[in-house]
């Protein structure tokens, strides 16, 4: 269901797409055009999600041999960039040659520490595209036609998958086991004796009008017939390689650091998600200080609500009494959607009406298979083209451990002025490169989205006591995943400490800690991202109040921070520091068209 209204654009100043003025700025667009084109070619799903049609039909080759001449390719593109002189590029070519290297050399560094040798885990990987039929385009006979054709070429998908998880064997590249225990019951979703129960078949089970009947009819019956034949086989043979092979050789230990090269690997996950050089023990720090910080302001939250009693007796209070709690799911998921339609009216005082997004989204629950092993929420992005609505996706699984002072913390990360906010802007921006306007780095939009948070403190979204500590202790979650995340990987932590830790310094349930702690332990370094990435978005704001005073507008301030698409945080601070220096000389406001 769409649950927000489109939102209308005005007509602002706009900055056009430049024409490239020289050899290297020419040179350069070539580059990029060419390896947009390879990129989608070997990643026909992210194609079709992101609005790219030409390899509808297509899986990925996720073979050995496919991902090394990917890689080879991938240090020819690096060599072509190096030839090219970046002095001469005007200043977005600038960034957008920065962000090209930052990005295939992390892409090159990747593939030598062989991540490719762990695809799948609980969050992520082959035995989680139950979802997928939601992020593709169902309009026509076409697109039904391209789904079929997946759904009958998946078999060589899956064996490359198996492959990759043997290999990984052998490398010692494994995922722990006791994570990997909850994705047996996720397989075990595609393993129907009915087709039509296949989360596959789900598109067909309402088609399109246009699609006359007999073909409908005729479309169905091909569906059903490559998931008798071709999709479920393959996940019984990933059943039986999984449950007898895979998991019994999963790695004992937790921490990233004890893989091959695990000091290495933790170290270039670190990287990945937050794109700083920061160490795991500064991190660690890091963490530790905001706990503290942020526990002072709970208590200030206390004494407002009058609460006799320490921190933990009143998380004790916040988890035991069932007002904070919804008994029906259905209930829950209105609490959703009528906090996301709150945000919507807010949001001209904040941001340019020019900036924005058009595209609608709506709120819808997380598949039940998935719900158990997954986040509270999380964001589904739009289609590139405007196929696909945003949607956030919110865990109705066990509502008596969803409590309602969570709600609108959590709309405002994951919708509006959240992720259905920064992403549709990136996908909508013109003028330049397609990888700038798909690419994510989650420094940046994480950080981003918990950085909104804290706006929609300052919208009055949290209007009384509860939802204000819900905000709180969404930050304090997030602060304490620096100190656990890295206590986990670097500094010797084991799983029980992690969810003590968990446990003394937030209000989540017992079975949203373990899903967490669970998580840190399936997906170094992510974790990481958001408090590092808000940190750096406030200090940028800080810098320009008191470098602008009077003259910081804080909706220039938010178009200039997302106008120019997902990037690492060092070249956001580079973006930013020539923005407060052009507003604080006077020079006038350009902006990107939409």
């Amino acid at each position: 269901m769409i649950l927000c209204a489109l939102l209308s654009a005005g007509a602002p100043v706009l900055a056009g797409a430049a024409t490239p003025a020289n050899a290297s700025g020419i040179a350069l667009q070539r580059l990029f055009r060419a390896e947009w084109q390879r990129e989608m070619n070997e990643h026909p799903l992210e194609a079709s999600a992101d609005g790219f049609h030409q390899y509808d039909g297509r899986w990925a080759n996720v073979s050995l041999a496919s991902l090394a001449h990917e890689h080879r390719e991938d240090l020819e593109a690096l060599a072509r960039l190096a030839a090219i002189d970046r002095s001469e590029l005007d200043p977005e070519d600038r960034i957008s040659y920065d962000l090209f290297e930052y990005r295939y050399r992390m892409r090159v560094r990747g593939y030598d520490l062989k991540t490719y040798l762990m695809p799948m885990n609980e969050l992520e990987g082959i035995q989680t595209l139950r979802t997928l039929t939601e992020t593709l385009r169902f309009e026509n006979a076409t697109d039904y036609r391209h789904f079929i054709e997946r759904l009958e070429t998946f078999g060589p998908y899956m064996e490359e998958t198996i492959a990759l998880l043997k290999e990984g064997v052998k490398a010692g590249m494994t995922e722990p086991q006791g994570v990997m225990e909850r994705v047996p019951h996720q397989i075990a979703a595609y393993l129907v004796s009915d087709p039509t129960a296949s989360p596959f078949y789900a598109p067909f089970r309402k088609m399109p009008s246009i699609i006359p009947a007999v073909e409908q009819a005729r479309m169905r019956a091909e569906a059903m017939t490559a998931i008798t034949r071709v999709v479920t086989p393959a996940f019984r043979r990933l059943q039986r390689y999984f449950d007898h092979d895979y998991l019994p050789q999963c790695r004992r230990t937790i921490a990233a650091e004890a893989l091959p090269e695990g000091k290495a690997y933790y170290t270039y996950e670190v990287r990945k998600y937050t794109t700083t050089d920061l160490s795991p023990s500064q991190i660690h720090r890091i963490g530790l200080e905001r706990v503290a910080a942020i526990h002072a302001q709970m208590h200030r939250v206390f004494d407002r609500i009058g609460f006799k009693g320490g921190y933990r007796q009143f998380v004790h209070y916040l988890r035991t009494n069932p007002r904070f709690f919804y008994k029906n799911p259905a209930h829950l998921l209105e609490a959703y959607r009528a906090a996301a339609m709150r945000v919507n009216p807010l949001l001209v005082k904040y941001f340019p009406v020019w900036i924005l997004p058009r595209v609608p989204y709506g709120v819808r629950a997380i598949p039940a298979s998935l719900a158990p092993d997954t986040y509270p929420a999380y964001s589904d992005p739009p289609a590139g083209d405007g196929s696909v609505a945003g949607y956030i996706s919110v865990n109705l699984y066990k509502p008596q451990s969803r409590p309602k002072y969570d709600i609108q913390v959590l709309v405002c990360h994951e919708g509006r002025p959240g992720h259905q906010l920064q992403i549709p802007i990136a996908m909508a921006l013109k003028g330049l490169p397609e990888f700038r306007r798909f690419d994510y780095y989650s420094a940046y939009g994480e950080g981003w989205a918990l950085y909104t948070e804290s706006l929609c403190d300052q919208m009055g979204l949290y209007d009384n006591p509860y939802s204000r500590f819900g905000y709180l202790d969404w930050q304090m979650w997030r602060a304490v995943r620096l100190v656990v995340d890295t206590g986990i990987h670097s500094e010797g932590w084991s799983r029980a400490q992690a969810v003590s830790y968990f446990r003394s310094n937030t209000a989540l349930s017992l079975q949203n800690i373990n899903t967490e702690v669970d998580r840190y332990i399936a997906w170094p370094g992510q974790a990481l991202s958001y408090m590092i990435g808000q940190r750096d978005i406030l200090e940028l704001r800080t810098k320009a109040e008191q470098a602008l005073g009077p003259r910081f507008d804080i909706k220039d301030f938010h178009a200039a921070i997302l106008e120019h698409g997902a990037m690492p945080l060092s070249i956001l601070n580079e973006v930013m520091y020539r923005w407060i220096r052009d507003r604080k000389a006077g020079m006038p406001e350009t902006h990107r068209a939409m």
